[in-house]
């Protein structure tokens, strides 16, 4: 059973999550909150999930200061935002603090709960809207520019681990990216820590926000 929270300060939204959730067997909602303030005296009151879900813009305390706060008082709870907010930084942002799924709220029923299941399990999702987004803005790049060239040849950085990045970008596994590109998983392993290492990122949040600050990927 995977026992979740759901953070929305619209109520009618929040009662269809829930809905659609209990639909499941294997859901159970465990706990309702309209902002982070509510959400951390649940957990004070012993109302803890393994997932919770949270919008990003709502009164007291937002979901990215909630975030925030979860990473370093609760860290065994799995962060999932679901918002209308599809804008990449605010992407990277929620990642960076600690947030293992980013969904926008249109999204399709088998997507929400695919998420969900993968993120129990440990993994992090990005949804497809924002990863289709990301993907026509490089499709939309002209060729690769001067600067970029200069920036690769500065941190030694291989057309293959260019790939690497901008699937890395379109939060794909290392399995996913694995068979994407017909790798071991133990190649692009070694890619992804390649790049961390190139590009002195501490984690998978930093070097995205590094990739996008400096026009690796947008």
């Amino acid at each position: 059973m995977i026992k979740i929270i759901l953070a929305e300060d619209h109520l009618v939204v929040r009662n269809g999550i829930k809905l659609l959730l209990e639909s499941q067997a294997e859901f159970a909602v465990i706990g309702e909150a309209s902002s982070g303030e509510e959400v951390l005296t649940l957990l004070e009151n012993g109302v803890v999930p393994n997932i919770l879900m949270t919008d990003i813009r709502m009164d007291e305390m937002d979901g990215l200061e909630l975030i925030d706060r979860l990473t370093i008082q609760y860290p065994d709870i799995k962060v999932i935002v679901l918002s209308m907010l599809n804008n990449i930084q605010y992407v990277i942002e929620a990642f960076d603090k600690g947030a293992l799924g980013y969904l926008v709220k249109n999204v399709g029923y088998d997507e929400l709960l695919f998420c969900i299941q993968h993120v129990s399990k440990g993994g992090r999702f990005l949804c497809e809207e924002i990863s289709m987004q990301l993907l026509d803005k490089l499709q939309d790049l002209p060729s690769m520019s001067y600067q970029l060239k200069e920036l690769m040849e500065e941190i030694d950085l291989t057309e293959r681990e260019l790939e690497v990045l901008e699937l890395i970008g379109e939060g794909m596994t290392n399995l996913q990216i694995a068979d994407k590109l017909f790798l071991s998983k133990r190649t692009v392993e070694g890619y992804r820590q390649n790049l961390l290492d190139k590009t002195k990122s501490k984690n998978t949040a930093s070097l995205i926000k590094y990739a996008v600050k400096n026009s690796l990927i947008s």
